[in-house]
């Protein structure tokens, strides 16, 4: 039986290749670089930490180290991947520098598996695909900064590695999330001005409450009215009303969208060293080498450097085209993970959790080990399963994380229905399905991120 293949070796991609090896299923799993750990090895800048706790992020069968700080540092989320990797072995089955730039089923609903070709121009067949390629590495630039990328005064945040790109320049960081607070608060240290645009109003949390770490305060098992209900609360006792920080105030609800958390801003804010502005309307270089922006109130003013921090798009390069569809910024996935035309097509990490995904990423991985094993002995796409049984993709690419647990342990006992399910489907031909000509070499598929 041809072996099925991991594509990522981020974690993510670690955790499914540990799930499926103790499950007993022979795998291959490929990394573009040559090191495991995704964003946390090549994708972030130097002075980055995490955002969500040392206790939420770690793996649940492999706690972080003791002395590792609540929110460590990219460095110490780079070594504490290689040792998982080390810890379970998993480096052997891992073929690093090994880029995929074309997968393509084989027969109809990818029967008799699927064919992937590498970057070294070769090409072999798997039983079946798991893409555990990320969500951090396909920039996503506004409209109006699109005519000028490639130009030295306009630079994605996903292209900052250090602050020294920042020192003694005038700065617009464009973006009011996770990234766009950290790179305004490292221009407010080492820029001659630091100006922050925000099109929205963001939900702004401390990184701790009393010491605690914020996400940590957030019980899962607290409904999500409750803990909007009691960080609310905090925020009005802790930070106050963003007004008084020159910031708009959110017109959505709590937690509808992915909070900010970030401390540093509150203090940059108050001293004067972050200047809030509004959405950007126009862009045009400027003579002097810079940019020259217009915002929506009509001010306008140069910069010399301009980064965007305006999120990632969902990617999947090497698959054809259409055969995963993405609407806004969700991948349309059953169970969040398959497609109900083709068999052991399985699409992973696409979504994101609230807070760290130390413990959904476990027992997801589990769970599809056992549905690779449930897969094979069916007849008909596990995915089209999953849709006769109205499980619909997710609505939303931020998920509740206790949510996301009770689907698994929902689905952990869905085995015998599946199985029923799937013999009244097999009674009915499939439908023909095409696929758009296989995707070219272009953007390299990065590894999973956290």
């Amino acid at each position: 039986m041809q072996p099925l293949i991991v594509i990522g070796a981020g974690p993510v991609g670690l955790a499914v290749a540990k799930a499926l090896g103790e499950a007993g299923l022979d795998y291959v799993q490929v990394e573009a670089t040559d090191h495991v750990g995704g964003n946390w090895a090549h994708g972030v800048y130097t002075t980055a930490h995490i955002i969500s706790s040392k206790k939420t992020t770690e793996y649940a069968d492999f706690p972080m180290p003791a002395h590792y700080p609540d929110f460590p540092s990219a460095s110490q989320m780079r070594a504490y991947f290689e040792s998982y990797a080390d810890h379970f072995g998993l480096r052997e089955r891992i073929r690093f520098e090994t880029e995929v730039v074309a997968v393509h089923p084989v027969g109809p609903e990818a029967r008799d598996g699927w064919d992937l070709t590498f970057g070294d121009g070769t090409t072999e067949r798997f039983r079946g695909v798991l893409v555990c390629n990320g969500h951090h590495w396909a920039r996503s630039f506004p409209a109006w900064a699109e005519p000028l990328i490639g130009t030295p005064a306009l630079m994605h945040s996903k292209d900052f590695v250090e602050p020294a790109q920042l020192a003694e320049k005038r700065v617009l960081v464009v973006g009011g999330g996770n990234s766009g607070s950290d790179l305004i608060s490292e221009a407010a240290r080492v820029a001659t001005r630091a100006d922050w645009s925000l099109r929205r109003g963001y939900w702004f949390m401390p990184k701790t409450f009393f010491g605690i770490p914020s996400i940590e305060l957030i019980q899962p098992w607290l409904p999500v009215p409750a803990q909007r209900l009691i960080v609310k609360t905090l925020l009005k006792i802790v930070v106050g009303d963003y007004a008084r920080y020159g910031l708009p105030h959110p017109e959505h609800r709590l937690f509808d969208a992915h909070p900010t958390v970030s401390t540093e801003v509150f203090h940059y804010l108050k001293h004067g060293r972050i200047h809030p502005r509004p959405d950007v309307r126009t862009a045009e270089a400027h003579k002097g080498g810079g940019l020259r922006i217009t915002f929506s109130d009509g001010a306008v003013s140069d910069y010399d450097l301009v980064v965007c921090a305006t999120g990632f798009d969902v990617s999947f390069p090497f698959l054809p085209e259409g055969m995963v569809p993405v609407r806004g910024k969700v991948a349309e996935l059953w169970a969040g993970m398959l497609r109900p035309e083709w068999r052991h097509l399985w699409v992973i990490g696409t979504t994101q959790p609230r807070y760290g995904l130390g413990g959904l990423v476990r027992p997801g991985a589990q769970l599809i080990a056992r549905w690779c094993h449930l897969q094979d002995e069916l007849e008909v796409p596990l995915g089209a399963v999953v849709k006769d049984l109205g499980l619909p993709p997710p609505k939303s690419h931020l998920m509740d994380p206790h949510m996301i647990l009770r689907m698994i342990a929902v689905a952990q006992h869905l085995t015998p229905l599946i199985r029923w399910r799937a013999r009244r489907l097999r009674a009915t031909p499939p439908a023909p399905t095409t696929v758009a000509p296989t995707a070219t070499r272009g953007s390299t598929p990065r590894s999973a991120a956290s």
